[in-house]
């Protein structure tokens, strides 16, 4: 047990957790933030509920703390990262302070709150990609980002911070550098090579200002494109698309690993390609796979089960 004094807080103990994932993890300043919110919702259920540490966290109570992220509306995204965070500060404290949690109450996220990622369908994407590129040096730009968006399954934030020094145009490959700074080389396909190679020859030139940024992507004021700024620019061009269903630039990495592993590309490969440090996290894309063929399995298998009024069977089941 650690010596330290009783009338430590449960805010100290995380803000300790904090500065230990930015010291020695490398932790980006947006995982952190993430990470606060996170670990705040977990204090305000303490002081909500009288609790002074983690050994007061009983199995009951940690259902209700469950069931009060569900209440809060919350999405499911949003309900494993905050798991996440939380399993992360109690092995933390455990570690450093011998304080323990009762066994297994921490273990995953109830398979019921697992949701499958949104994503566009290959007719969606193909509409959106095939829109036609304007005489304009900003569609030429978006046209581009899109294209390689898909291509590559980069995160936005991999897209907006790419460096012109980290494509190789001739060859077929990026460097993304992804979370905790954590590189990895993409290919790109032909026709997103095509799009990129020719923005940068006819359009990024008119971008360019004294002191501009190295960035692939460049807004009319020189400096490199913000997440929240290309989102607009997917949402009109979406709209442009006729697509209706909300959308998100995450979805158009998801849309990249289903479609991948639609077309016979292994786990492995995509895992990869995403930038996932973990196989397990890329295995949700297998389910999505899996619920498709359902649906399918469902409507055209010819002997499914059918409902019938009364006794009375349709022509159709009569000849099953």
């Amino acid at each position: 047990m650690s010596n330290r004094p009783a009338n430590d807080t449960m805010q100290e103990l995380m803000d300790e957790y904090l500065t230990m994932l930015q010291v020695e993890s490398g932790c980006a300043a947006n995982t952190l933030a993430a990470y606060r919110r996170d670990l705040r919702k977990l204090g305000d259920f303490f002081q909500q509920e009288g609790l002074t540490d983690l050994q007061s966290l009983t199995k009951p109570l940690w259902v209700q703390f469950l069931n009060s992220l569900k209440t809060a509306g919350l999405s499911s995204a949003s309900i494993a990262r905050c798991l996440a965070a939380v399993r992360g500060f109690c092995k933390h404290v455990t570690a450093s302070q011998g304080q323990s949690v009762v066994e297994g109450i921490i273990k995953g996220t109830p398979k019921q709150w697992v949701q499958l990622p949104k994503l566009l369908s290959e007719a969606e994407m193909t509409r959106l990609l095939n829109l036609p590129v304007m005489d304009q040096r900003e569609d030429r730009r978006d046209a581009a980002m899109v294209e390689l968006l898909y291509a590559t399954g980069l995160r936005v934030s991999e897209l907006v911070n790419l460096q012109v020094g980290h494509l190789n145009l001739d060859v077929g490959f990026l460097q993304a550098t992804g979370k905790r700074d954590k590189q990895r080389i993409v290919p790109i396909g032909d026709k997103a090579r095509n799009l990129v190679s020719e923005y940068l020859q006819s359009a990024r030139p008119a971008f360019v200002k004294k002191g501009t940024s190295s960035a692939v992507f460049l807004t009319r004021l020189g400096r490199a494109m913000s997440r929240q700024y290309f989102w607009k620019i997917l949402k009109g061009r979406t709209s442009r698309a006729g697509i209706t269903k909300p959308i998100s630039p995450h979805m158009l990495r998801h849309s990249f690993a289903t479609h991948l592993l639609d077309h016979g590309a292994d786990l492995r490969s995509v895992q990869m390609m995403l930038g996932h440090a973990s196989i397990a996290t890329t295995q949700i894309y297998t389910h999505v796979e899996q619920t498709r063929l359902k649906k399918v399995h469902d409507t055209y298998f010819p002997r499914k089960q059918r409902k019938s009024v009364g006794n009375q069977l349709s022509d159709d089941e009569k000849l099953e």
